[in-house]
């Protein structure tokens, strides 16, 4: 009972901050949010500062959200998932979002990914330029998971996400800090749409 009752009290500390992030950032109308992400993979020989950061930024507005990374952006209305290669000049449309089943965390999943499928505990209390950053760390429930650890940086002051570490089952370790964040912006009614006028006009190919 003595050693059990520390863990009990950090399971609950660490499920009511989760809890603040995911109330705080879900009420917001909308949020853009600008990253910078890196991939690490000892294994691999690919090592912390091998490769520059890899940038991005992604409007999400509840379930929807157009993001842009990797020379791609991704569309999701709330439908369907439009996905457009910008190097390869095609654009394919999926009913739905991204497979949840394939372990990884997606837009639209991250205020609410940890309510199902995770354990979580308090983990380590930061100072970055000046921040509180509050560690909780993720562990799936379930062994076979791509995803063996993820932990979630929580700023103290703001209860914003400001940065996940995800540990692949590879080794592989990709690391998201947030590096610009605005709120309630004013947004078209057809931001998360795709204008295929606009893309056929520039010859790319739609599927």
């Amino acid at each position: 009972f003595i050693i059990s009752t520390p863990l009990s009290a950090q399971q609950i500390d660490a499920k009511n901050l989760l809890d603040e992030v995911s109330k705080t950032m879900t009420s917001y109308e909308n949020m853009s949010i600008g990253f910078s992400s890196s991939l690490t993979n000892e294994d691999a020989g690919i090592l912390e500062g091998d490769e520059p950061p890899i940038k991005g930024d992604i409007i999400i507005s509840g379930e929807k959200y157009k993001l842009n990374y990797l020379r791609s952006t991704f569309l999701f209305n709330g439908k369907n998932l439009v996905i457009i290669n910008h190097d390869e000049k095609e654009i394919n449309i999926n009913e739905g979002d991204f497979d949840s089943e394939d372990g990884f965390i997606y837009p639209s999943k991250l205020f609410s990914f940890y309510k199902e499928g995770y354990s979580y505990e308090l983990g380590e209390l930061k100072t970055i330029k000046g921040k509180k950053i509050q560690f909780v760390d993720l562990t799936p429930i379930d062994s076979e998971s791509e995803i063996v650890k993820v932990q979630l940086g929580i700023e103290l002051n703001t209860k914003h996400i400001y940065q996940l570490i995800q540990l692949g089952a590879n080794s592989a370790k990709t690391t998201l800090t947030v590096t610009s964040f605005k709120s309630n912006e004013k947004l078209t009614p057809t931001a998360f749409n795709l204008n295929k006028q606009e893309y056929l006009k520039k010859n790319y190919s739609i599927d």
